[in-house]
């Protein structure tokens, strides 16, 4: 694996941890909770951005890890909606992704950095 890929994988591993970690602190447990704190819900934004742009990254210089990787494309597009659709992002489908997909990506994640 490149060393700059083992970096953006950090990167995508740490902020898997701080998302784990708002939600957390602030006892976010459910949907309605989640949707009625705007500040924890543009720190979750903010961090799947973090996640989309190393992906982007890995994408376009490690073509080999990123095919590894089971929803890379899903996880870019993603990064591309909150970026530029910012005002048409929907709460249900973020915390669908929190609860059903992130824990997923962080074991794949975890598995490809001790690699």
């Amino acid at each position: 694996m490149k060393e700059k890929s083992l970096k953006w994988l950090f990167d995508i591993f740490l902020s898997i941890q701080e998302i784990q970690g708002f939600l957390d602190e602030y006892n976010i447990k459910s949907f309605s909770s989640y949707s009625q704190n705007r500040l924890i819900k543009r720190g979750v934004e903010r961090n799947l951005a973090i996640i989309g742009e190393a992906m982007n990254k890995i994408k376009q210089t490690d073509v080999e890890l990123f095919e590894e990787i089971q929803y890379a494309k899903a996880i870019i597009s993603l990064r591309n909606h909150i970026v530029h659709a910012y005002d048409n992002i929907s709460d249900e489908n973020i915390w669908s992704i929190l609860i059903n997909h992130l824990p997923k990506l962080n074991k794949e994640v975890n598995t490809l950095i001790r690699k």
